[in-house]
């Protein structure tokens, strides 16, 4: 599905949201108002991409958003004035959430705005990123949380299950090294869910 948001006292406008022809939105996902979807994007079965509430939401080059993954985030405007504690900025332009290039937001993560996720990073699987800033080149290993305004730095990793609340917990993260087991795991993620989004936009031509 992919259709506008409704006009309400947090969104003074409808948006239809963007989306890059090389980008492949299952039939079965949910696309919803601003929302920008940039090339070779993959939008699987059970996603919800939902700009209807804070807005707007960035999903980069490259990317991929698979089953069950939420993207949403607290509203970003009350009668048409900016909520900035909701917004955050990236190369001068401010979102609810952005999602960078070649990113991986891997099965039923969820990416709540105010969040930013950049440039080839994997989410895992049941992550949850909210009110979180999040480097590049970073792996979010399966079932931690990210809240509270902390900024994770580039290049690493968060151990499985781990809760990072405060500054000082992400700035004491381990860096993603040689011997680190998944460091060139996006790498293939990503691969597969391009490759998949031109298959499958090629099917439905």
């Amino acid at each position: 599905m992919i259709e506008k948001n409704v006009v309400t006292d947090f969104v003074s406008k409808a948006y239809d949201p963007f989306i890059d022809p090389s980008a492949f939105v299952h039939p079965l996902a949910a696309v919803i108002g601003h929302v920008i979807l940039g090339r070779n994007v993959m939008v699987a079965p059970g996603a919800a991409v939902r700009g209807d509430e804070g807005q707007p939401l960035h999903v980069g080059d490259d990317s991929n958003v698979q089953d069950g993954v939420v993207i949403h985030a607290l509203e970003t405007e009350h009668h048409g004035k900016p909520v900035e504690n909701n917004l955050y900025e990236v190369s001068g332009k401010k979102y609810a959430v952005y999602v960078g290039n070649r990113v991986s937001l891997a099965h039923q993560s969820q990416i709540h705005g105010p969040a930013v996720v950049l440039d080839d990073t994997f989410i895992g699987m049941n992550v949850l990123v909210f009110r979180a800033f999040v480097g590049r080149k970073c792996v979010i290993e399966p079932g931690a949380m990210l809240m509270m305004g902390v900024k994770i730095p580039d290049g690493r990793y968060v151990p499985a299950g781990s809760v990072i609340r405060t500054q000082a917990d992400a700035d004491r993260l381990p860096a993603i090294t040689d011997d680190y087991p998944l460091k060139d795991l996006n790498k293939g993620v990503v691969h597969v869910n391009t490759s998949l989004a031109k298959g499958y936009l090629s099917v439905k031509k």
